[in-house]
């Protein structure tokens, strides 16, 4: 197994909580995805392959099916993944109605970068701590006949392309400098990030007692304030 497949091999994780919520239709039981979900907030914190990008894309088409006119949040922590997986959310966000707000808590690695890159211009945010990496694409799979191997290099060199015009439509970037800066592996800070274009706005994290920044509403109730989307 290279390395790449192992990082992106599916992780065991802790068993999700769950809690007992009282409406005006009695009592349900719900996990952190559900509440999440009932927000109107996508949380990307897996590998993109096929399952998690099915997963995602239900969720965008189910989200402006009940209603269209309704921003939604993706919050991304991501290590990438598939290219194809990648593009066929790109599509689906591209495609439905709703605006998108994106925001990187974490890590948004390789094609997590440019969903974070894809959200709603102006509504593209990232955690100060967040890390971001763009680079070209890598091969997926590689073995078999000399023929084939050539097949799959120009498939590669085709989806690097379309990666390239890609991520200059959303930073604003050529796609002759986005060609130089995935040549190899290109790390960013969120301040960073912000200046490429991949994000708009850099968070600040606000806890109890700090003093309030310009970008909080100091209407929130009870003076605790963040200025995180989907709050």
């Amino acid at each position: 197994m290279t390395e790449q497949s192992r990082r992106l091999a599916p992780q065991s994780r802790y068993v999700l909580p769950s809690f007992v919520e009282r409406t005006s239709y009695g009592i349900k039981e719900m996990n952190p995805y559900n509440k999440l979900f009932e927000e109107r907030i996508i949380f990307l914190g897996v590998q993109i392959d096929d399952a998690s990008a099915n997963d995602v894309m239900a969720q965008l088409l189910t989200l402006e099916a009940i209603d269209p006119d309704r921003d939604i949040t993706m919050y991304i922590n991501s290590p990438g993944g598939s290219m194809t997986s990648m593009m066929a959310i790109y599509d689906t966000m591209q495609f439905i109605q709703p605006d998108i707000t994106t925001c990187c808590i974490g890590q948004a690695a390789s094609a997590a970068a440019v969903l974070l890159s894809a959200g709603t211009k102006s509504k593209r945010m990232a955690l100060p701590n967040s890390r971001i990496l763009i680079h070209q694409p890598a091969t997926e799979g590689g073995y078999g006949q000399s023929t084939d191997m050539e097949i799959q290099a120009r498939e590669i060199l085709r989806m690097r392309t379309a990666m390239e015009v890609i991520l200059a439509r959303h930073t604003g970037r050529d796609e002759e400098a986005i060609r130089r800066d995935i040549e190899r592996d290109k790390f960013l800070t969120a301040e960073e990030a912000k200046e490429y274009g991949i994000l708009d706005e850099v968070l600040t994290v606000l806890k109890r007692g700090q003093e309030r920044t310009a970008e909080v509403v100091s209407s929130l109730p009870g003076g605790f304030t963040s200025s995180l989307p989907g709050r």
